[in-house]
């Protein structure tokens, strides 16, 4: 069976939106710790900019 404390809630913060002036952008998602040990990052859409940008795993 599988441990329930292996998966995580993480925070995702858009990289580019500081360098434009606006406000960054959040997403919320899980990820087990076990499997994946460095930080995530994935494209996700910003509203303020109105397109696909890197978004990075916060604290």
């Amino acid at each position: 069976m599988a441990k329930k404390g292996d998966r995580v809630i993480i925070t995702l913060e858009c990289t580019e939106a500081k360098k434009a002036g606006v406000p960054p952008s959040r997403y919320t998602t899980t990820k087990n710790k076990r499997n994946q040990k460095e930080r995530l990052e994935l494209k996700k859409y910003n509203p303020y900019l109105k397109k696909y940008t890197l978004h990075k795993e916060i604290k």
